[in-house]
C-alpha cells in the first residue's frame, strides 16, 4: 500500500475495537523471557517491532538486523551483552543508522561490556561481544531516551551485584521507566527508584508467571481525536485497565480538555464525546512524560480550530523521523500555522483545513494514524500508509468503517 485517499466521512462514530498489545510491554517481557523461560506472556503484540524482536531473538547468526525498531536495538545492545560466548553485528535501516546510541554503550562499557562501533562513532552498527557482566553502579544524563534506562535495567537481575542507576538532571519519560520496574516486581524482582537513584536487585530464578500484556495506550490515542473530533461519537476500546503501566494512559486525562470522556469497565473503556462541550481557545500540555502522543494531540487541535502550546518534546527530534519538522511540514500544507522549536510546538488556532492534501508520513507509523481522524474534517491522502504495521497492524482495517 503506497497511499491511501481517505474520503471525508460525515457518518456517525459508533464502534468496538480491540487493539493489539502494548509493544512498549511486550518487549521489555520478551527480554526477560529470554532472562526467565518459565515466563509465559499472553496477548503479544503483533506489531513490526515486536515481531522484529521475537525474529531476533530466534537468530542465531553473526548480524542481526532490526530495521526500524528503536526498541529493539536498544533492548538488544544489553542483552546481546551478557550472552557469553556470543558474537554479534548489531544494526538496522539507514535511519537506524542515524539515531544515537552511545550513551547506552558507554553506561554498559562501564560495566565491563564488549561493544565496539563498525562504522561512525556512538551509532550503529554494534559488534558485540557476549561476556559475564558483575553489574553495578552506572551514572547516566536523567535527559536521556528512557529506552537506554530501560535496557539496563532489564538486565540488571542477571547480573551478580544487580544494577544502581545514577541520574545527573532531571528524568525524561518517567512512566516508561515505572513500567519496566512494575513488570521486574511482578517477576518478584526487587527494586527501587528514589530521588535520583534505582536499583534492581540480582535475582537467579522467578516462579513460574504469566503476565497478560494490555492493549497499547498510544494506539487508542488516534481514537481520542477521531471521537474528539466528531459529533457525539462514541468507541469502545477492549483490552484496557484504569492502572495502566503505560504513560500515555495520561490521554483520559488529557482529551477532557476536547470534550472526551472515558468510562472504565473491567476489561475496556468507553470514548463519547460530550453533548454540551464547548471548544476551548487554547490548551497547554508538558509532555515530557508521554511524548509519543504529541502528534495526536496537535493534529485534534488542528482539527477542532484551538490553538495550542505542548511541550517537553526534546526527544521527538531522534525517533523514527524528527518528529516536530515532520509536524510543522504536514500541518503547514493543511493550513495550519505552527511553529516548531527543538522541545515545543505552538499552533495558532485555524478554522481552515485544505482538502485532498497528500501527507507524507517519513517512514513513521505515528504520522499515519496522526492524521487520519481528520477525515472528519477533510479528505486527505496518507503516503506510505503501511508503516502502520510497526506499532498497529490492523489500523486500516479497524478505520475502515469510517471511511
Amino acid at each position: 500500500m503506497n497511499s491511501l485517499r481517505l474520503k471525508h466521512f460525515s457518518g456517525q462514530i459508533d464502534d468496538e475495537i480491540q487493539i493489539t498489545g502494548s509493544k512498549s510491554e511486550s518487549n521489555r517481557l520478551l527480554i526477560l523471557q529470554q532472562l526467565y523461560p518459565n515466563l509465559k506472556v499472553l496477548n503479544l503484540s503483533n506489531s513490526d517491532d515486536t515481531n522484529l524482536m521475537l525474529k531476533a531473538l530466534a537468530n542465531k547468526g553473526a548480524e542481526i538486523n532490526i530495521g526500524h525498531a528503536g526498541t529493539t536495538m536498544r533492548f538488544l545492545t544489553s542483552l546481546l551483552s551478557i550472552q557469553e560466548g556470543k558474537e554479534v553485528i548489531l544494526t538496522g535501516s539507514g535511519r537506524m543508522k542515524e539515531r544515537p546510541i552511545q550513551i547506552l554503550v558507554n553506561a554498559l562499557r562501564t560495566l565491563g561490556a564488549d561493544i565496539s562501533y563498525t562504522e561512525n562513532e556512538g551509532f550503529a552498527p554494534l559488534l558485540i561481544k557476549g561476556k559475564k557482566l558483575e553489574g553495578g553502579k552506572v551514572r547516566i544524563d536523567g535527559n536521556v531516551s528512557s529506552q537506554y534506562i530501560s535496557s539496563l535495567l532489564l538486565i540488571a537481575p542477571s547480573l551478580a551485584k544487580g544494577i544502581e542507576i545514577e541520574f545527573d538532571g532531571a528524568i525524561t519519560s518517567v512512566p516508561y521507566i515505572k513500567m519496566t520496574l512494575s513488570l521486574l516486581e511482578e517477576l518478584g524482582i526487587p527494586t527501587s527508584f528514589s530521588g535520583q537513584k534505582i536499583t534492581v536487585a540480582s535475582k537467579d530464578k522467578i516462579q513460574d508467571t504469566t503476565v497478560t500484556v494490555e492493549s497499547d495506550w498510544s494506539s487508542a490515542s488516534y481514537y481520542y481525536s477521531l471521537v474528539a473530533l466528531s459529533e457525539g461519537g462514541k468507541i469502545i476500546l477492549n483490552s484496557y485497565k484504569q492502572k495502566s503501566l503505560q504513560g500515555d494512559s495520561v490521554l483520559a486525562e488529557i482529551y477532557k480538555s476536547f470534550g472526551v470522556k472515558t468510562t472504565f469497565s473491567e476489561h475496556s473503556i468507553q470514548l463519547e464525546k460530550r453533548k454540551d462541550f464547548e471548544n476551548p481557545t487554547t490548551v497547554a500540555f508538558d509532555l515530557i512524560k508521554a511524548p509519543d502522543i504529541a502528534q495526536t494531540i496537535a493534529v485534534t487541535c488542528f482539527g477542532m480550530g484551538i490553538s495550542c502550546d505542548l511541550s517537553g518534546l526534546h526527544t521527538l527530534k531522534i525517533k523514527e523521523t524528527d518528529r516536530l519538522v515532520a509536524l510543522e511540514n504536514e500541518l503547514t500544507k493543511l493550513g495550519a500555522e505552527i511553529e516548531v522549536t527543538n522541545e515545543t510546538l505552538h499552533l495558532k488556532a485555524s478554522r481552515k483545513i485544505k482538502s485532498d492534501v497528500s501527507i507524507a508520513t517519513y517512514q513513521d507509523h505515528r504520522m499515519a494514524m496522526a492524521f487520519a481522524p481528520l477525515l472528519l474534517k477533510t479528505s486527505l491522502r496518507i503516503e506510505e500508509a503501511n508503516v502502520v504495521s510497526k506499532s498497529y497492524p490492523t489500523f486500516w482495517e479497524d478505520f475502515s468503517n469510517f471511511q
